[in-house]
């Protein structure tokens, strides 16, 4: 009995699979899977502009249909908010049959300051398909503003009179413009072969993004950004072979950046560097600050010894509280035949004479042009890490030259 039970199981399983087997007609296709447009949204970015303005983004299908297709969009806030940046809306997007793509079009408020300030975003998300499928269901609308030309900050610090007894003005720039003075300033631009000798990691440009006058103000910015081979730009600005100065007294107000890896520096170089290189051109360091120390500033005269070697004599100062980044202050120098004596709110930090260097390697009883940059990295203050934002900038109020 227990034979015939598995011989009759055999035989109706090889029935079933011949009877499937017979079921199928090679001379009939397969049916093809009907396969519905996938929808994707694509990111935008513009300048804000004075006057309202359109951002339009463009919903585009991956196929045409027989027959419309749709889906529900909105607008969510980011750092860009509405109604204060742009106005958000929503609704039903269709895309008609034998088309490819329709738009969203989204009110962009005008903004006539041109505010500097990091870029604003707002993002558009997509749902609730019908007859399709949604394949990118978020795009990011960008407001450039980075590039503003209105930058105002806060004005408090120290500041420094018009007149002093003995001395006249013998010049300054307020930086009261609306554009830097290219009869007194140069652009340096690039990297000076090997960041001017200190491994910088900045391209120094002549954009306006680098370099801005505004409320008074001039302000280096350096920002984090491909530049020439480069990971950041900044700006480095020179008066020489247009404005070269001996003697006086030399008032820099400033505020400061103060994060890792930025250096920020107001300072002189002599006018015979071309000819003689430096050091022995003499360099004078008004003002130098590490990002990693943001309470200190330094000093320093350099010059060449009688060796051919670098001699130096400098001093620091530093805040009895807070840093250089909140409020503005002065970096001043008194400088006199074989004497300089160099000042932080008028308080004396250093002082340097003639026979520091040795008479005959003294290079400061001649002309010197001022240097005004922001650095990023360097040997002196490290390249910038995770913890440094951009973009850093450095504000100056005014230079002022008194004789």
């Amino acid at each position: 009995m227990k034979k015939k039970k598995i011989a009759s199981v055999t035989l109706i399983i090889a029935f079933s699979m011949n009877l499937f087997s017979c079921s199928k007609n090679p001379d009939v296709p397969e049916p093809i899977p009907v396969t519905v447009p996938e929808i994707s949204v694509l990111d935008v970015s513009q300048p804000i502009a004075a006057t309202n303005t359109t951002m339009q983004f463009y919903i585009n299908s991956n196929k045409t249909t027989t027959n419309a297709v749709s889906v529900d969009y909105s607008i969510v806030d980011g750092t860009a908010l509405s109604p204060k940046d742009f106005v958000a809306t929503s609704g039903t997007l269709t895309i008609p049959a034998g088309k490819t793509q329709a738009t969203i079009d989204i009110q962009i408020k005008g903004d006539p300051t041109n505010l500097r300030q990091n870029n604003l975003q707002f993002t558009v998300q997509l749902s609730n398909p019908k007859s399709c499928t949604i394949k990118t269901a978020s795009a990011k609308g960008t407001l450039i503003t980075e590039d503003g030309t209105y930058l105002p900050t806060d004005n408090t610090g120290y500041t420094t009179p018009l007149t002093y007894p003995g001395y006249t003005l013998a010049w300054s720039d307020e930086f009261s413009g609306s554009n830097l003075d290219l009869n007194v300033w140069n652009q340096e631009i690039g990297n000076g072969g090997g960041g001017w000798g200190n491994n910088e990691l900045e391209y120094y440009t002549n954009s306006p993004k680098n370099t801005l006058l505004s409320n008074g103000n001039l302000i280096i910015e350096a920002r984090r950004e491909a530049m020439s081979g480069f990971n950041y730009s900044s700006a480095r600005l020179t008066t020489q072979n247009k404005k070269t100065f001996k003697f006086g007294r030399i008032d820099i107000r400033a505020k400061l950046p103060v994060s890792k890896g930025i250096w920020p520096a107001l300072w002189m170089l002599g006018a015979n560097i071309t000819s003689v290189n430096w050091p022995a051109c003499g360099e004078m360091d008004i003002m130098e600050l590490v990002g990693t120390y943001p309470g200190r500033v330094s000093g320093t005269m350099h010059w060449k010894k009688g060796d051919g070697s670098h001699g130096s004599k400098g001093s620091s100062y530093n805040l009895p509280s807070g840093d250089f980044s909140q409020q503005f202050h002065v970096f001043s120098v008194v400088w006199a035949q074989d004497i300089i004596k160099w000042y932080v709110d008028d308080i004396l930090c250093l002082t340097v004479t003639s026979d520091d260097a040795g008479a005959t390697n003294y290079p400061f009883n001649a002309n010197q042009f001022f240097i005004f940059n922001v650095a990023t990295g360097g040997d002196w203050p490290g390249p910038p890490d995770a913890t440094t934002p951009f973009p850093q900038r450095m504000f100056v109020d005014y230079v002022r030259v008194f004789q």
